[in-house]
């Protein structure tokens, strides 16, 4: 044998780990480094975990307090204080002592402890877009002393209001009452109310929370339809089937008996009139449901309004089907929305955003088709940007012997009433006509 073959043998020997299963062992690790990294972070871990919590409970609440202007005042003091000390500028010393000063006031007034009972009620905390909001703040003085005028923040959305609170003794309640008007659809975070105590200068700031952030659901505006839904269905019972049943609510036909039909069904009448016994047969009838398909592809829209627009339509409709008790199913690009209740179904479209990166109109009612496939009755919320030829394909994907209605959605334009094949097209330009532009469409 070679000595270049013993020394490739022997090199294989000594690369090879001992286990079997190719895993380094502690003699022959793969590694240095990284041995020495997982040795240390075993002995670390525990370690660095307390000084975490160290940071957290004592050191971040104090660099919390510092404000911006505070951060550059005491860069700037320990500047000054480091040229004054290297250089000998007076001067700079001078500076750095009323600088110092005013640092150590600042602490003065954001030091002590408030014992307060802060209670934050909204009275309502669902609200239709263009209802105020009410709601108050109570606060008591739980101290065994008298506190002094002090300030109280309550966030609300990305907007902070301001309370003064008075000289206030032990025991005493103060109580303020405030307003928060809704413009748009949001759902906006109300709290944690915050006491405030800071310097004049605003070099500190020290702040406590109360309570709890509570969420504020501003609904999108509905209309009330008139009717049953509008007159959209004309029968409350449903639409009936090919199908017979032996125990429906739509009477179809009389035919034999056969053992085992419930004798209830029996008509007497003509089993006295024929000598045999005769039942009734039944047509079986599918309960009305109605579907929603909303749109929330922004590229539909011409503007931002044609989208609120849309989203309150689909809401009263869905409104008037819940207040009839009838089965209800609204389906958007991103999902289902809930319809259990009323309040359910108005959070979820509360919560909803356009994207101009979803499906299509046409997109949306294959989807419909296929997550509701027991409609009677389907309406395409869309906007104006759908073209004929898109509400055609869309409308060819409901299922036949559903009736199937299109709402385009333009703010300002005037309502009417066309027809594409057996889909109905109904402009709506104004929330409040919708009541009427459906009864034009069962006209």
């Amino acid at each position: 044998m070679s000595i270049k073959s013993t020394a490739g043998k022997a090199g294989a020997l000594l690369a090879r780990p001992f286990h079997r299963d190719g895993a380094p062992t502690r003699l022959h690790p793969t590694s240095l480094w990284a041995e020495a990294v997982k040795v240390a972070g075993l002995y670390l871990a525990p370690v660095w975990g307390k000084v975490r919590q160290w940071l957290d409970r004592y050191v971040r609440p104090v660099l919390g307090t510092v404000s911006g202007l505070g951060a550059v005042v005491i860069g700037a003091v320990v500047l000054l204080w480091i040229l004054g000390a290297a250089f000998g500028w007076q001067e700079a010393k001078v500076a750095a002592l009323l600088a110092t000063v005013l640092i150590l006031i600042a602490i003065a007034f954001i030091l002590g402890r408030s014992m307060y009972a802060v209670k934050l009620d909204l009275a309502r905390t669902r609200v239709a877009v263009g209802d105020n909001a009410v709601g108050s703040i109570a606060v008591t003085n739980n101290a065994p002393r008298t506190v002094l005028p002090s300030a109280l923040e309550l966030p609300v959305g990305r907007a902070t209001a301001l309370f003064h609170l008075p000289r206030m003794k032990a025991g005493d309640t103060h109580e303020d009452l405030f307003t928060i008007p809704t413009t748009r659809r949001a759902v906006i975070t109300v709290g944690p109310v915050r006491s405030v105590r800071s310097d004049p200068l605003q070099l500190l700031r020290r702040q406590v929370l109360w309570t709890e952030p509570t969420d504020l659901f501003v609904h999108p505006r509905t209309t009330a339809l008139d009717g049953p839904a509008a007159g959209f269905l004309k029968d409350l019972e449903g639409l009936p089937t090919t199908e017979l049943s032996s125990a429906d609510v739509s009477f179809h036909a009389l035919r034999d008996y056969v053992p085992g039909d419930d004798r209830r069904h029996i008509h007497w009448k003509t089993t006295a009139r024929t000598g045999k016994l005769m039942v009734r047969q039944f047509e079986e009838t599918r309960r009305a449901h109605m579907a929603v398909a909303l749109s929330v592809n922004t590229d539909e829209y011409e503007r931002d309004d044609d989208f609120e627009l849309a989203i309150s339509a689909a809401a009263s409709l869905g409104r008037q089907a819940i207040k009839e008790a009838r089965e209800l199913s609204v389906v958007t690009q991103r999902g289902p929305i809930r319809c259990e209740t009323g309040k359910n179904m108005l959070d979820d479209m509360t919560r909803l955003a356009g994207h101009n990166r979803r499906g299509t109109a046409v997109d949306l009612a294959r989807t419909l088709s296929d997550t509701v496939p027991n409609a009677s009755v389907v309406f395409l919320v869309v906007g104006s940007r759908v073209t004929p030829s898109q509400l055609r394909s869309a409308a060819a994907s409901v299922p036949p012997g559903v009736r199937c209605f299109a709402v385009r959605c333009y703010s300002g334009a005037q309502s009417a009433r066309a027809n594409i094949a057996d889909l109905t097209v109904l402009t709506l330009g104004e929330l409040t006509d919708l009541a009427a532009v459906l009864r034009k469409a069962v006209a």
